[in-house]
């Protein structure tokens, strides 16, 4: 029982540390608890919704049947097999609050240590481009360069090479979610709050950004004093502000509003090229509504339908759907995409009931 516990708690600290770190350790979680499930069997409690996870794993192997490319369907279920055994962490995680706050402070421990790490690694690489510039020739040009290029080694994508900006913003949400619900008590909590949205404004991640607003909307309204439900109001416009001057954020607006008048599709930056993976696959749908195109086959023949629209730029590089939903769609039609937006439906109907 230790064991497993120890697992998931060194699991959750080394989330944003590295992409493959916590992986060991979840395994050792789910196989420490399927122990615990046959030997402690009177203890063994099932949660029906976590059912939903091996379902969408089934799906995902049906999907096999119907496909030619088994070499690529069978990685995808081979890197899907967790959501096999992921509903044992469910079937002994109480909603305890001691247990559940000790979760999160494990994974705020590891954000904390994940900021501090790309911030030095970010200010070690801009010292050595700035020092590399032919333009400096004394100390104001060497700070008129870091003012200038600060932002290529800051904010966006290469503030996190060790895991994707996107996973980091979500996991500092989750941190944001489950502390902002309490009050803040002490200066060092106001210190970790700023570091988070410190963190997560040069992560410059579009998704979370959009979710923080949701939050911080749903935050505002359950407070009942009027006067503090303005003042918040204010500093969350002034939040929004800040938030959209970000440099990355900027450059996407840029790039979505250019998109229209672009004739040429050959060449596209990353904005555009999604919106055009999203297009086909969209269209690829309506062909094969009710089981999609196999686990195997999906990717496959959505390179087939850029070649067709003349989408050069995402055949190069083999751009999957980029959005989980439709390329969950693609994979197992119409049975796989339901099941999936079930796992969030009952998930959420669960955070209805229980703040744990």
């Amino acid at each position: 029982v230790m064991t497993f516990w120890n697992s998931l708690f060194i699991a959750f600290l080394l989330l944003p540390l590295g992409i493959n770190l916590p992986s060991p350790f979840f395994i050792a979680s789910m196989v420490f608890g399927l122990i615990m499930m046959f030997k402690f069997r009177k203890k063994f409690v099932l949660e029906k919704s976590a059912l939903l996870f091996p379902m969408y794993f089934v799906m995902l192997a049906f999907g096999l049947l119907y496909s030619e490319n088994l070499t690529s369907g069978l990685d995808l279920v081979q890197r899907s097999i967790s959501l096999l055994l992921f509903p044992v962490i469910f079937m002994f995680v109480k909603e305890d609050a001691a247990t559940v706050r000790r979760l999160f402070d494990f994974l705020l421990i590891g954000l904390t240590v994940s900021f501090i790490a790309n911030v030095v690694m970010a200010t070690q690489s801009l010292i050595i481009y700035v020092c590399k510039n032919d333009e400096i020739d004394g100390c104001f040009s060497f700070l008129e360069v870091m003012m200038r290029d600060w932002s290529y080694f800051f904010v966006g994508s290469s503030f996190s090479g060790s895991v994707n900006a996107n996973y980091i913003s979500i996991y500092i949400l989750l941190v944001l979610g489950y502390y902002l619900k309490n009050k803040l008590e002490s200066r060092i909590q106001f210190l970790v709050i700023g570091i988070l949205f410190l963190y997560l404004f040069l992560l410059a991640s579009i998704g979370a950004y959009v979710i923080l607003a949701m939050m911080s909307i749903l935050l505002i309204f359950n407070v009942a004093d009027r006067s503090k439900k303005y003042m918040l109001m204010i500093i969350f416009a002034m939040g929004v502000a800040l938030f959209l001057h970000n440099p990355r954020v900027a450059t996407f607006y840029r790039q979505m509003k250019s998109y229209s008048t672009i004739i040429e599709r050959g060449g596209a930056s990353s904005e555009k090229s999604r919106l055009l993976s999203w297009n086909a696959s969209t269209l690829l749908i309506k062909d094969a509504p009710l089981f999609g195109y196999g686990s195997g086959d999906a990717n496959d023949v959505l390179f087939k339908k850029y070649e067709e629209l003349g989408y050069i730029h995402n055949l190069k590089h083999r751009y999957n759907a980029h959005n989980q939903y439709l390329q969950s769609y693609l994979q197992t039609g119409f049975i796989g995409f339901a099941i999936l937006m079930s796992i969030f439906i009952v998930l959420a109907m669960r955070l209805k009931r229980s703040k744990n």
